[in-house]
């Protein structure tokens, strides 16, 4: 490539208004599992913004619906379990995920990659631990209270959940990849909430199953989490060619703490974009700048576009990151 690719997390939908038009009236889980409307919004920033990559619309409860668990994604809430998971009888209610529970993602990915030509388009898929979270809180949590006190007091069921999460999640990039997706995504959105004894004793080895296991599909995979500072070497090591930086991080620093071994994706903070243009470009010019000192950079946020951006300013970062990033 001849310039710094960029892509955005959540850059499908949240804050373009083709996109609010399209979904009115309609569920975001009936959106996701409806390979029409996924392929459409999909497309969507990608037109509008000449990113270098799409990202499939999904979310990371998808897969929990598809093996029947009862849950929906509530507008200015997000996944709510309609009965959390909080003992060993509960497990039975988690079945593994197989390529039938989910052949819409099968068929969309089909879709989209003939629509993108060369595009890229990159999968994803949530990693045990926050999906753990999810299942344990019911929905999401400021403090994680009761998935630590489970993680600690039953570490044996824990274990077992995050088991069968990573095979749910390890089986849903699997379908993605095999349907044509060229780079697959494991978001950890919750694992800044661990200290590092907690993640490398309890969700690292989880996290690492899901990585290695689509280890043979021979597609770039990233890891990323939120506020994971100083897990950033941990979840490097467990099996990833690019490490996610979230914007409370340098990538300068990110390169240090990793090593110097990975390829590096981000990290504009996401609240910049709504600053005088100055001042973001001057920001954007940094970023791409630090990340010239790393094996491979991915300019994107630090965390997914805010609904209320202007969808001017994300093209008009695009452009600069191009024209910055040209080699």
């Amino acid at each position: 490539m001849t310039h710094t690719p960029v892509w955005f997390m959540r850059q499908a939908g949240r804050s373009l208004p083709e996109y609010r038009a399209l979904r009115e009236g309609i569920a975001m889980l009936q959106s996701c599992r409806t390979p029409e409307l996924v392929t459409e919004i999909t497309l969507q920033p990608v037109r509008r913004h000449q990113v270098d990559a799409a990202i499939l619309f999904s979310d990371i409860v998808v897969p929990l619906m598809a093996v029947g668990l009862d849950l929906d994604i509530v507008p200015g809430i997000g996944p709510v379990i309609a009965a959390p998971i909080r003992e060993r009888a509960d497990l039975d209610r988690l079945p593994e995920l197989t390529r039938e529970h989910i052949p819409d993602i099968t068929e969309s990915v089909r879709l989209l990659v003939a629509e993108l030509g060369p595009t890229p388009l990159i999968g994803f898929a949530g990693a045990p631990f926050t999906l753990a979270s999810y299942l344990i809180e019911g929905g999401p949590s400021k403090n994680h209270e009761r998935t630590k006190a489970l993680m600690h007091g039953d570490p044996e069921l824990w274990h077992d959940l995050c088991a069968r999460l990573a095979q749910i999640s390890g089986t849903f990039l699997r379908v993605q990849a095999e349907a044509g997706a060229s780079a697959l995504q494991l978001f950890d959105s919750w694992a800044g909430h661990l200290s590092r004894a907690d993640y490398l004793r309890y969700v690292e080895p989880h996290s690492r199953a899901v990585l290695s296991g689509i280890a043979d599909l021979h597609v770039p995979r990233i890891h990323f989490g939120v506020g994971t500072g100083e897990l950033l070497a941990p979840m490097a090591d467990a099996g990833a060619e690019v490490i996610g930086v979230d914007y409370r991080v340098s990538l300068t620093d990110a390169v240090t703490r990793t090593g110097g071994r990975y390829a590096v994706q981000g990290n504009l903070d996401p609240a910049l974009l709504f600053a005088p243009w100055e001042a973001l470009e001057r920001r954007v010019r940094e970023i791409v700048a630090e990340g010239r000192a790393a094996p491979g950079h991915i300019f994107n946020l630090g965390h997914g576009v805010l609904p209320a951006t202007d969808p001017q300013v994300l093209s008009r970062v695009v452009e600069l990151v191009h024209e910055a990033g040209a080699r």
